[in-house]
């Protein structure tokens, strides 16, 4: 099975997550694959901007999350997915999706939404997470 590492972000801009729609209506997080030669850090600066337009600076590592998923259903091949987060600032405030990936939509979500909003559970996961350490009022 392959393994694959990402990094994402969890940007936020006052008491809101960015967050990205897909075209299947699941929200999500903006991440992606980590390049070669690339630190984690800068892989997850670099997919919230290609993802969102949000340009990003990180403030802390938050951890990781893992997950399997088929890639191919008439193979049934896996892939083993390894996502390391960072909870970011957001320097820039007017997303616009990446819709060559398949998001319909990018906004920032009120933290008290945010966890409801997500879609798959890592994600639900890494952001309460998030809410403990930084926003624990949430």
């Amino acid at each position: 099975m392959e393994k694959v590492i990402s990094a994402g972000g969890l940007v936020t801009h006052g008491r809101t997550l960015l967050m990205l729609k897909k075209r299947n209506g699941h929200w999500v997080l903006p991440k992606g694959r980590k390049e070669a030669g690339e630190s984690l850090e800068v892989t997850a600066v670099r997919e919230v901007k290609e993802e969102t337009n949000i340009d990003g600076q990180v403030e802390a590592y938050i951890g990781s999350t893992a997950y399997k998923f088929c890639v191919n259903w008439e193979t049934y091949a896996k892939l083993d997915k390894e996502v390391h987060w960072y909870k970011m600032t957001a320097l820039s405030f007017d997303p616009v999706p990446q819709r060559e990936e398949g998001y319909i939509e990018a906004r920032f979500i009120p933290l008290e939404e945010c966890v409801r909003y997500a879609r798959y559970k890592e994600d639900k996961t890494i952001i309460q997470k998030m809410l403990d350490e930084y926003f624990n009022e949430v």
